[in-house]
């Protein structure tokens, strides 16, 4: 879902069906804050986060970032 909402993203999710972590890579990050990281995801996301989703856990990344970490 996230994929297809922000084309060019590599996206990992672990969860249990209503609980769930995700790790997103996308230059879509770049010069964006936190907030403005997690307000894209979530706008991505839609009524999913209202209706089908209790909690998430984001961690996100520019393709840059996640370089630095591995």
């Amino acid at each position: 879902m996230i994929e297809a909402g922000m084309p060019g993203s590599s996206v990992d999710v672990d969860g249990d069906g209503t609980h769930f972590e995700a790790v997103i890579v996308s230059s879509e990050f770049n010069g964006k804050t936190l907030l403005e990281r997690h307000q894209l995801v979530y706008k991505v996301l839609g009524d999913a986060m209202k209706e089908r989703i209790h909690a998430l856990s984001l961690k996100t990344y520019t393709p840059e970032q996640r370089e630095k970490i591995k």
